[in-house]
């Protein structure tokens, strides 16, 4: 079986829903912020697709500390989700 790759996607396709905006640690944000500026991103987030855009499914606090560099794309592994 294959090993799942990341690949860049650009931040403005990326929707993040409310769960996670509301669950933003500005201590945690700035930690990640401050080692990201340093040696990158380790960890790529995870994504969905849907018909229009990429939906966050993991790494909201990455995502918003590329974003708070001034990165316009972030490694992203697109994982599929069930059915429902």
């Amino acid at each position: 079986m294959p090993l799942m790759q990341a690949v860049p996607v650009k931040l403005a396709e990326i929707y993040v829903p409310a769960r996670y905006r509301a669950a933003l640690d500005p201590q945690k944000l700035e930690a990640l912020t401050a080692s990201i500026g340093e040696s990158g991103v380790k960890v790529p987030i995870h994504v969905r697709r849907d018909k229009q855009r990429y939906v966050l499914v993991s790494g909201f606090h990455r995502l918003e500390a590329v974003r708070a560099l001034g990165g316009d794309t972030i490694q992203a592994l697109i994982v599929q989700t069930p059915l429902r």
